[in-house]
């Protein structure tokens, strides 16, 4: 049966899952609870400090007057906190509450009956039919001698009225607005109802909003053919910061294995200096708690640490678990990886692609759970270094309990401790790791290149109930991925797809390079030609033509309207121009409403952008739209006949982003 309900504007529709009562018998079903993830198996995802909205149908047999309450705590708390639950219609009641911190908690429903307003509802109708109603009010005078659970206000209340009663015999005092409340405070409640519990994480802001720039620490050097080093990478943290970015994410900084090791363009014999794959983890230097020597020392890597907190940006850290054939755990733990009938080891694969440089773990051996806590020791290591953000290479190749494990048993030791999937795989599967927990996730974004599969895709990610679950993360290029639509090397192809990323995402990401318009490929395949995974590189950062103040605007406008520091408001508005996609977003206080037009061909456009169905303002007093700013020029435009005329120039930018005014 299909369920139909609205929650902030947003039609949900859902398969009815009835939620059976924790209390053996209860009179109450609980049914229909939103948000809810597979029947709260896996956690809702919510941003500390914003209402979170819960809604549930609720129901018993008869015409009693009911009551519900909202319950939450954080999971490893004992006391609940409670909040009323008003009904909205048809037995759909909704509550809210706000989490205060960070980290995992549960939340529940309480359904019982209100016997005082089921009594004073009785009383009032009969008082109306002109009944005797005598008896009836002893009968509520008597409810009040019962009433014991609420506090001292509450009991207050309660004795005045029932001593106003006693002394005048008149009814008055007992139908007081003033005393409802204090009963529905106090009385007990026999036959109380509780839902099963449910999940939800309350994580930072950083887990949906952020702008993230890679970057390979060993090729932020000057000299050509020099290995770069974490102090080569500080100098580099201003120019980054300039363009306005949050999150900086390095490729592995630990030892290269030698054994194996690749050469240019992946080739299978390395020459002599040929500095390996940085995916290659672990030499005799160490291995994932270790840093490559000529990168520099620990305490290098946490004064860049320190770098990147004083110029407002944190530190992402790539988290692949895999080794080198020199890693110590080899030797160490001999029984954590798996050999060939030879007695050869066995180097992963993903056919036809070979990876001679690098073995799995494997997850099945006898001594798994050992490998489980070297890994989880491998996160708690980096985190003492001051590191809360790790992007996971290829998790979908991993056990999905291992994750589960993990990121449960980090986020209860440090709640602001965020994940990133790196899975580019199968949907389902990309959303499964999304559920069991990754904070955010890799998306197909990068290969939706036409209007209707960007806008197609986006209806997707931002529905239920992946709105509740999938926060996705659009990264523009990988060292792994060089699309094809920015193969040409054309600018304005650059901007229209930074422009999309970081507009239609609140999350989204760069590989560097890209600001510089890097786009040579190796011929028909979307991979780098001379990719630095597999060889040291020298730029000159300020290269002429590069896009780095197109992306300081986008990243500038990005952070002055919380609209676009979220995806899930998000509504396409159609525009008569198949090569333009026009989509509004409104932050989740409804004080900031922001619209875009991006082009996604190159030549000029002309169009109407209808905006007589956007309204602005909060609740009772959202008006249409007035006039429009523009983010990036500051000029205001009237809006006339419900909407406003364009031009879009793709050579001089392909994007037109405006603030709604009321």
């Amino acid at each position: 049966m299909e369920r139909h309900f609205h929650v902030n504007g947003i039609t949900v529709n859902k398969t009815t899952q009835t939620i059976e009562s924790a209390a053996a018998g209860g009179a109450f079903h609980i049914e229909d609870v939103y948000p809810l993830i597979d029947g709260g198996r896996f956690p809702v995802k919510r941003i500390v400090g914003e209402r979170v909205e819960v809604w549930a149908d609720i129901y018993r047999d008869g015409h009693d007057v009911m009551s519900a309450a909202l319950v939450w705590r954080r999971e490893r708390d004992r006391e609940w906190h409670r909040e009323p639950m008003t009904h909205h219609s048809n037995d759909r009641w909704r509550g809210s509450f706000v989490p205060e911190r960070p980290g995992r908690y549960v939340y529940a429903i309480e359904a019982w009956t209100d016997e005082f307003a089921t009594w004073r509802h009785g009383f009032e109708l009969k008082q109306k039919a002109g009944a005797d109603v005598s008896l009836d009010a002893i009968e509520g005078a008597g409810m009040l001698t019962k009433a014991q659970a609420g506090g001292q206000a509450a009991t207050a209340v309660i004795v005045k009225q029932c001593e106003d009663y006693l002394q005048t015999g008149d009814a008055a005092p007992l139908l007081t607005a003033e005393l409802r409340d204090a009963m529905a405070e106090s009385q007990l409640r026999p036959d109380l109802t509780r839902s099963q519990l449910f999940p939800f994480v309350a994580d930072r802001p950083r887990a949906r909003t952020g702008a993230w720039y890679e970057m390979v620490p060993r090729s932020q050097g000057q000299i050509p053919g020099q290995h770069g080093t974490f102090k080569d990478s500080i100098a580099r943290l201003p120019d980054i910061a300039a363009m306005g970015f949050d999150v900086v994410y390095l490729t592995p900084i630990h030892p290269i294995g030698r054994t194996n090791r690749k050469g240019r363009n992946n080739a299978v014999t390395a020459a002599e200096g040929d500095p390996g794959s940085p995916y290659a983890i672990g030499a005799a230097e160490g291995g994932h708690d270790a840093v490559h020597p000529e990168l520099g020392t620990l305490e290098d890597f946490r004064s860049f640490v320190a770098a990147c907190k004083r110029l407002e940006m944190e530190v992402a850290l790539d988290f692949a678990v895999q080794c080198s054939p020199d890693h110590p755990w080899l030797k160490e733990h001999p029984q954590w990886f798996r050999r060939r009938p030879d007695g050869s080891m066995r180097y992963a694969e993903n056919p036809p692609k070979k990876y001679e440089d690098i073995v799995n773990p494997d997850f099945s051996s006898e001594d798994a759970g050992a490998l489980w806590n070297a890994l989880r020791d491998v996160v708690l290591f980096w985190i003492e270094q001051g590191v809360k953000i790790f992007r996971v290479d290829n998790p979908h190749t991993k056990p999905f309990r291992f994750w589960e494990w993990l990121i449960r048993d980090i986020q209860l030791r440090d709640p602001d401790v965020i994940f990133l999937a790196e899975a580019f795989t199968r949907p389902k599967l990309m959303k499964g790791l999304a559920k069991l927990g990754f904070t955010q996730s890799y998306t197909y974004f990068t290969w939706r290149t036409q209007k209707w599969e960007l806008e197609q895709y986006l209806n997707e990610l931002t529905a239920y109930p992946e709105r509740d679950f999938y926060r996705p993360n659009f990264f523009v290029n990988t060292p792994d991925i060089l699309p094809y639509h920015l193969q040409s090397g054309e600018p304005w192809m650059f901007k229209s797809r930074v422009a999309l990323a970081a507009t239609l995402s609140s999350t989204y990401g760069i590989y560097n390079g890209l600001e510089l318009l890097e786009h040579d490929p190796i011929p028909g395949r979307e991979e780098y030609l001379d990719s630095e995974k597999y060889e040291i590189k020298v730029r000159d950062w300020d290269k002429p033509g590069n896009i780095k103040p197109y992306i300081r605007d986008l990243n500038r406008a990005r952070r002055a309207n919380a609209a676009l520091q979220q995806t899930s408001n998000l509504r396409f508005i159609p525009i008569d121009d198949g090569n333009v996609t026009g989509f509004v977003k409104e932050s989740v206080d409804q004080t900031n409403t922001v619209i875009a037009a991006i082009a996604i061909s190159r030549e000029v456009h002309e169009f109407w952008l209808p905006l007589g169905d956007v309204l602005v303002g909060r609740g009772d007093e959202r008006r249409h739209v007035a006039a429009v700013e523009n983010l990036i020029t500051g000029e205001r435009s009237a809006v006339e006949w419900g909407g406003i005329r364009l031009r879009i120039d793709p050579v001089r930018d392909p994007a037109l982003l405006f603030r709604c005014l009321a």
